[in-house]
């Protein structure tokens, strides 16, 4: 394979003896891919797309090399939400498609643009199902679990393949696409001239959709007939970078709102109008509730049921997706356009006053969020050892509280649970999660994408099992010396690491091998392994951590006693750890 690309390189790059230059395929999805001012791929090298590697980085492209393609795939969604682009995935066929897949269903489902660009068999012998290498109809199985499937069979083709997939991916809501590159098409000749016509560059890939007058002049009627309104601000309005607007409406109206976790930070999660502390209070009371970027799904209980009490509500909902509305209760007010064009008409709107909220609800909110935190407040100060959640949350809360531009991310069972209600943010798109799916093992993968594309320091706060789906990325981690800390809250198995198996010696499916040093695993690759068994300790090392800059993994030994079944997840997106009691 390399023989043949070396020499189609040259071939490419030389014009001599009357013969017209010429490219290949190679460089074709390379100059598609500059011309879109798309940079940077995250993937796993392998047959037949590892010389495109080779050259893209050749080219001045970044190309990221992880240990498993899943976790490529994460880093390439989230580096999609962090930057409007859409985050490209590169793997090789069958197995390695099949691995980057799961990751293009959870962009697809969260709305984060990404593309998974895969090599794959020849049509002629996956059609007749001859048994070629890593045979798989690979369009086929993608199209269901992602917003747009494309497969490029010639050359003179790549351009417009890749078009379409950067406008399928962040146009409208958007989502992951999949674009299928056959191994012949690598080295597939044209003339260079006419290769370079045929590349297109994208122009406003997603253009503003305008809501209609009709619909705002309804939702501000509906918003002004409220007694306790409530605003809750979804990760789609962090996606949307409209911060300057949402902030306004929020303030200009006066209501509570309440951010979902990667709404965390739209507005600092300490601003007066914040009523995260006061979630059950402002789902089950509020009468009428604007939805900016947030859809009624499990996170929200569905918007029915005893979360949200037993008056009937009035829903005022933002989305790009008319199809969103009524999907799970009726829309009072459905209004549909781009977050910050529907932001923008909204304040318009709104004119040069507004009234403000009756203030016994907005006294209510207060009263009861104060009250919650002050409740917690003992907890967070602990410093036992060994450390319960509570403990080690509380100086983690203070380490992001000193270094508010820091990157969060979160995942694991009861480490994400509490860690969302616990830990305030300060700024928008400083918090990462699992998302809409709640996927385990999203991590490393947002931990190194958020490294890459903010250059921002990143802490990443990792439950034992969690951890366990991508922990080998610790080496990607060091490998590129990211400024990474990562953090993982060892209790010793899944929920807790207590369970007996009653029916025979081993061990319990839930526990894990005790006394466990993760942080002996960085060590291997050169970064700063550190144990914490108190949370004084936890705290040092992180703050070490973060000056420095360095990989650095830090076991947190958490009471293997500490910890509820599933996380509380039963109750559908829990109420925050400040809840009322």
């Amino acid at each position: 394979m390399m023989t043949q690309a070396t020499t189609l390189e040259e071939q490419a790059r030389i014009t001599a003896d009357g013969m017209r230059e010429l490219t290949d395929g190679f460089h074709l999805v390379i100059d598609a891919l500059k011309l879109n001012g798309l940079t940077t791929i995250y993937g796993v090298p392998g047959i037949p797309i590892t010389d495109l590697g080779r050259m893209a980085q050749a080219a001045g492209i970044r190309v990221l090399s992880f240990r498993h393609e899943q976790n490529a795939g994460y880093a390439a969604a989230i580096a999609g939400f962090l930057t409007k682009k859409p985050g490209v995935c590169l793997t090789v066929s069958a197995p390695g498609f099949l691995n980057g897949l799961t990751a293009l269903a959870h962009a697809t489902t969260n709305c984060f643009p990404m593309i998974l660009i895969s090599g794959s068999s020849e049509r002629e012998v996956v059609d007749l199902q001859q048994g070629d290498y890593e045979e798989l109809d690979q369009l086929a199985i993608a199209k269901p679990l992602c917003k747009a499937a494309f497969r490029v069979l010639h050359a003179a083709d790549i351009g417009i393949g890749l078009a379409r997939a950067i406008r399928a991916a962040v146009s409208g809501r958007p989502g992951g696409v999949y674009l299928d590159l056959p191994a012949k098409l690598f080295s597939q000749v044209m003339n260079a001239a006419a290769g370079k016509k045929s590349l297109v560059k994208v122009i406003d890939a997603a253009p503003a959709q305008i809501p209609s007058p009709a619909a705002i002049k309804r939702a501000l009627n509906v918003l002004k007939s409220a007694k306790r309104p409530l605003i809750i601000l979804g990760k789609g309005a962090a996606y949307a970078q409209a911060d300057d607007a949402i902030r306004m409406l929020v303030e200009k109206s006066g209501i509570p709102f309440l951010p979902m976790s990667m709404a965390k930070g739209l507005l600092p999660d300490t601003h007066p109008q914040c009523a995260g502390a006061a979630r059950s209070i402002v789902l089950k009371e509020s009468d009428v509730v604007m939805l900016i970027g947030a859809r009624l799904n499990w996170l929200l209980s569905h918007g029915k049921g005893k979360t949200w009490g037993e008056g009937r509500k009035k829903f005022i909902q933002i989305d790009i997706e008319p199809r969103e509305m009524d999907s799970n209760v009726e829309i009072a007010a459905p209004v549909v356009g781009d977050i910050g064009s529907c932001v923008a008409a909204l304040i318009e709107g709104m004119g040069g006053t507004w009234p403000a909220p009756p203030a016994a609800w907005t006294k209510a909110v207060t009263t009861k969020r104060e009250e919650n935190v002050a409740k917690m407040a003992p907890r967070l100060m602990n410093n036992n050892s060994p450390m319960d959640y509570h403990g080690a949350l509380g100086v983690l809360r203070t380490i992001i509280k000193e270094r508010p531009d820091a990157i969060l991310v979160n995942e694991g069972a009861n480490t994400l649970d509490l860690a969302r209600g616990v830990i305030d943010m300060y700024k928008p798109r400083r918090r990462l999660d699992v998302g809409t799916w709640g996927v385990m093992g999203i991590g490393m993968g947002q931990a190194i994408a958020a490294a890459v594309e903010t250059g921002k320091p990143v802490l990443a706060v990792e439950g034992d099992s969690a951890f366990g789906f991508c922990g080998m990325e610790v080496e990607t981690i060091c490998r590129y010396d990211l400024p990474v800390c990562v953090v993982v809250f060892n209790n010793g198995g899944i929920y807790r690491g207590t369970d007996v198996n009653p029916g025979g010696s081993d061990p319990a499916t839930t526990v894990f091998v005790r006394g466990a040093r993760y942080d002996k695993i960085i060590e291997a690759f050169g970064g700063v392994g550190v144990q914490a068994e108190t949370p004084d300790e936890l705290k040092r090392a992180v703050d070490v951590a973060m000056d420095s800059g360095k990989p650095t993994l830090i076991n947190a030994v958490i009471d293997p006693a500490a910890g509820s079944e599933s996380g509380r997840i039963g109750n559908l997106n829990p109420q925050s750890v400040l809840r009322e009691k």
